[in-house]
């Protein structure tokens, strides 16, 4: 069976409905057509002039992102722009781009579930639940329980080590003994609020702004801001696998690799 880009767009809405995606956000096809036979597929968090050299490396037909590549109306196209470059290297390459963005951070078994899987949660929720019909279970981020109590140095070596980075952000004490956690991919510093009412001992994510960290502190709970870039790769990369698991079942002749040349644009010193 030949696979086509609109087949792969199907399995994601049913793993992630579009309808699951913020009011601002834009999932689904970015570039390309729904109808394009293909044979591998790419994922990568961006869609960059990168992505796309690789996808030709590797022989992708398609770039399965997690960040839309078009956020906001274009109202031209200029080589020299982004993300205008990056569109039109991807027409003149034949590589569409499909994403999954907010609707796979709210999914189950989306971007969240796999990092409290990644950390080794149990008993996992959902941190901010859906209010809407038929999403029971689904919602931004995740809190769980560690199998053990630990002090949070201990547990941050985990997130150090699975999430691949050297260095973190930390408010609160790393000799706090925690055993609730929760997590929020990418930004997530609003849920700071929420996280702690639900008795988490720290929230894991990125791109904490100044008063959320004076708002954690005064609230007497522990964040680890480990970066936006970092906690959605983890999270996508996971996904990724466990997606190319779900084409085998379906058997489906398309395979799947994983961009591992994307590096974090903030540089940590």
């Amino acid at each position: 069976m030949v696979v086509k880009v609109g087949d792969i767009a199907d399995l994601l809405e049913k793993r992630a409905s579009s309808h699951l995606a913020e009011a601002w956000d834009n999932p689904g096809l970015q570039v390309g057509s729904l109808s394009q036979d293909i044979r591998k597929i790419l994922f990568s968090l961006d869609a960059s002039v990168q992505a796309l050299q690789e996808a030709t490396k590797r022989g992708a037909q398609l770039l399965l992102t997690h960040h839309p590549l078009i956020l906001a109306p274009l109202r031209s196209v200029i080589s020299d722009r982004y993300p205008d470059m990056v569109i039109i290297e991807a027409v003149k390459r034949g590589i569409s781009i499909l994403s999954a963005h907010t609707n796979l951070d709210r999914a189950l078994g989306g971007i969240n579930d796999m990092l409290a899987d990644l950390f080794g949660l149990l008993d996992v929720e959902v941190l901010e639940k859906s209010n809407k019909p038929h999403e029971e279970g689904m919602g931004l981020g995740r809190i769980g329980k560690l199998p053990e109590a630990q002090r949070l140095s201990t547990f941050i070596a985990k997130i150090k080590a699975e999430l691949e980075v050297d260095t973190v952000g930390l408010v609160g004490s790393e000799q706090a003994e925690i055993s609730r956690v929760a997590v929020v991919g990418g930004s997530g510093g609003s849920l700071i609020p929420l996280a702690a009412r639900l008795g988490a001992h720290v929230l894991v994510t990125g791109d904490l702004r100044h008063h959320e960290a004076l708002e954690a502190k005064h609230l007497g709970i522990a964040v680890v801001d480990a970066g936006h870039f970092n906690t959605e790769r983890a999270g996508f990369q996971r996904f990724a696998t466990r997606f190319t698991e779900e084409l085998r079942v379906l058997n489906l002749d398309v395979t799947l690799d994983i961009n591992g040349g994307e590096r974090d644009h903030i540089h940590r010193y």
